[in-house]
């Protein structure tokens, strides 16, 4: 009787071993869209060792001084062609405009060593590309994660930003987590969007997906191939974009072109870099920030750039979320274009 006990008990273990290894160690498929190719593109070997997609939108007419910079949301957002047609007006107006896949991402190369991910690549990496531009400054447009990397670069390079826009920034990091209890003010009427992206992570998370976020973030190392996790990302962005609109039934699609792994090491870096506040403080390069009604970034830790930034402005767009531009088109470069106006 006790060697048929042991026996089911070995035979129900392998079973169960078997079950985990099979969730964990198999590829998984996601049917997403895949990337596609924008016009334009540009390849760039950088001396960082980053091979970049990049796309210019060419001034007309009298050519402005300074170019614009748009950074991408993330980490392992992309440049779409909807991305390059809104901010072709901005050709129009004189300014030469570059967009570009962010390493990892988009049309731009993967690394095979995930640990070459970080805040310091993105950073030397955007200081080579306005190099190749060849201008003395520019102007920073930088979206959620691309805000925050905007300010990271002018911490080190206050010299090569002639203008910061920010739209729906997330923190400055190291996070303050006593400013989550900073309410905004009535008179703004900021509202909550109505899902979260832990809602969206909580519906899509697997066991493999768990053990491949582990192993990268612990280890250093891919369990899956890229092509696996970028997908999984698309497919996650289907969900998180619901929590960057007001108007849920405007969702955005998910788009290919999503970078899993530059997403996991660059927030795991995010953590690790040292407190660049005594660097922001009193800086004199003009601010610009604008902040959807249904914003999903909390509005303490907007507070802290009004107060390192003397010369900022503030604009809530309503009837926006996170991603203004979706539900916002008119007003968002109209705004835009009212500040790269102004003095």
């Amino acid at each position: 009787m006790k060697i048929w006990i042991l026996r089911s008990v070995i035979s129900m273990l392998l079973v169960c071993t078997a079950i985990f290894s099979y969730l964990v160690f198999y590829p998984v498929s996601y049917h997403v869209p895949q990337s596609v190719n924008r016009r334009n593109i540009q390849y760039w070997n950088l001396s960082t060792g980053s091979r970049i997609a990049c796309t210019l939108i060419a001034a007309k007419g009298v050519k402005r001084r300074y170019p614009v910079i748009y950074l991408h949301g993330g980490p392992g957002g992309f440049v779409s062609a909807e991305t390059v047609k809104r901010f072709t007006p901005l050709s129009e107006d004189g300014y030469d405009v570059y967009l570009y896949d962010q390493i990892g991402s988009g049309h731009s190369a993967r690394l095979k060593n995930i640990e070459e991910y970080s805040v310091r690549r993105h950073i030397n990496d955007l200081a080579e590309i306005i190099k190749k531009t060849g201008a003395e400054k520019v102007i920073l447009i930088g979206q959620s994660w691309g805000a925050i990397l905007a300010v990271l670069f002018l911490a080190d390079h206050p010299g090569k930003v002639e203008k910061l826009i920010l739209t729906g920034p997330g923190p400055i990091y190291p996070l303050r987590k006593d400013l989550e209890k900073i309410e905004p003010p009535d008179s703004l009427n900021l509202k909550r969007p109505l899902f979260s992206n832990r809602q969206a992570n909580e519906k899509m998370e697997n066991l493999r997906c768990k053990a491949v976020f582990l192993c990268a973030k612990i280890f250093g190392k891919k369990l899956a191939s890229d092509q696996e996790m970028d997908d999984f990302q698309t497919a996650l962005s289907k969900e998180t974009n619901r929590s960057m609109v007001c108007d849920t039934s405007r969702t955005p699609e998910a788009k290919g072109g999503n970078g899993y792994f530059v997403f996991i090491m660059t927030m795991r870096s995010l953590f690790e870099m040292p407190d660049t506040r005594p660097k922001l403080k009193n800086s004199e390069v003009p601010l610009f920030i604008m902040k959807g009604q249904c914003d999903n970034q909390q509005w303490g830790y907007l507070t802290e750039y009004l107060d390192l930034f003397p010369h900022h402005r503030l604009v809530v767009i309503p009837n926006a979320g996170h991603a203004i531009s979706v539900e916002q088109p008119a007003l968002y470069l109209a705004t835009l274009r009212d500040f790269l106006d102004s003095n």
